[in-house]
């Protein structure tokens, strides 16, 4: 199981590209507010870009909040989404502990189900795609 990663966004420029490409390929949208991954600055117009992205959480809180099981846990962490589930209440946007899951304007809720679409669209590889398993690894490892 791969789970998306942001790990070199001091590369990014805030071209949202990624977020496009999730809007636009993942839930058939043409909207920054309807995609999984969202780039905030932290102030600047040219650096200190950041990606709000689901940190696949194992368990899920915003699964553990829906009441109507449209988020469920899906294996190695994070969320497999059932669309046509949700009420639109909002319980797994408030549950998210780090505000990856975002309302459009009709207050449907989107977060990244690490499908990996994003990461081919960005022009300066900041992203990437991480066997679960090898990052688990990654994280024992002492350093020298």
């Amino acid at each position: 199981m791969k789970i998306l990663l942001a790990a070199r966004m001091e590369r990014c420029i805030g071209c949202n590209s990624c977020s496009l490409a999730c809007a636009r390929l993942v839930h058939k949208r043409l909207s920054w507010s309807s995609a999984g991954i969202r780039i905030h600055s932290s102030g600047g117009i040219s650096t200190g870009f950041q990606a709000l992205t689901c940190l696949a959480c194992d368990p899920p809180p915003c699964a553990a909040a829906c009441p109507t099981g449209a988020y469920s846990p899906r294996k190695g962490g994070g969320v497999v989404v059932k669309k046509d589930l949700c009420i639109r209440c909002g319980a797994c946007v408030k549950a998210c502990p780090v505000d990856a899951i975002a309302e459009d304007f009709e207050g449907a809720p989107y977060v990244c189900i690490h499908c990996g679409r994003c990461v081919e669209f960005c022009p300066h590889d900041c992203l990437e795609m991480v066997d679960v398993e090898e990052l688990h690894a990654r994280d024992k490892e002492v350093p020298a």
